[in-house]
């Protein structure tokens, strides 16, 4: 896991560690998303992992969708920055296109598939079928914090 901290001096505060990861809201053309069942804990997620110190965004989410899933991706743009405060993991999501490749499992995945966005709000929690609904919107980035369970308010 990649983790950054600052270096303070003796008598300061030092910075929490957070780790980045990117994940990849893929979106087929017609309006499908795609989706893991993660094999450690059976949820539905977007496909993605951490990020390697030397890889750049894009091509870290590239590699994380074709690890997980099998489906080579065209990475489009930023639509998200998601914070979760509990664990300090700080994710950042692309829209992408698939370009080729067929869906399979992997060590991460017990299963991949293809869903509509009113399936996306059935299937995964809230702080995670926020992010593929916010790919939709083109209103992005968006910025957005939560606890693991609930989205937190940040208009105050």
């Amino acid at each position: 896991m990649l983790l950054y901290m600052s270096n303070g001096s003796a008598g300061t505060k030092s910075t929490p560690l957070h780790s980045v990861s990117v994940a990849g809201a893929v979106v087929r053309e017609d309006g499908r998303l795609l989706a893991i069942r993660r094999a450690d804990n059976g949820t539905w997620e977007l496909p993605g992992g951490v990020l390697e110190l030397t890889e750049a965004p894009e091509a870290g989410v590239a590699r994380e969708v074709l690890e997980e899933t099998g489906i080579h991706v065209e990475v489009d743009e930023l639509t998200g920055v998601y914070k979760n405060t509990i664990r300090g993991i700080v994710a950042l999501v692309f829209r992408c296109k698939p370009s080729g490749g067929t869906e399979r499992t992997s060590d991460e995945s017990t299963a991949v598939d293809w869903l509509t966005p009113a399936e996306v709000e059935e299937r995964m929690a809230e702080v995670y079928a926020i992010r593929l609904l916010d790919a939709l919107d083109g209103n992005g980035p968006h910025v957005r914090s939560h606890d693991g369970r609930r989205l937190m308010d940040t208009s105050a």
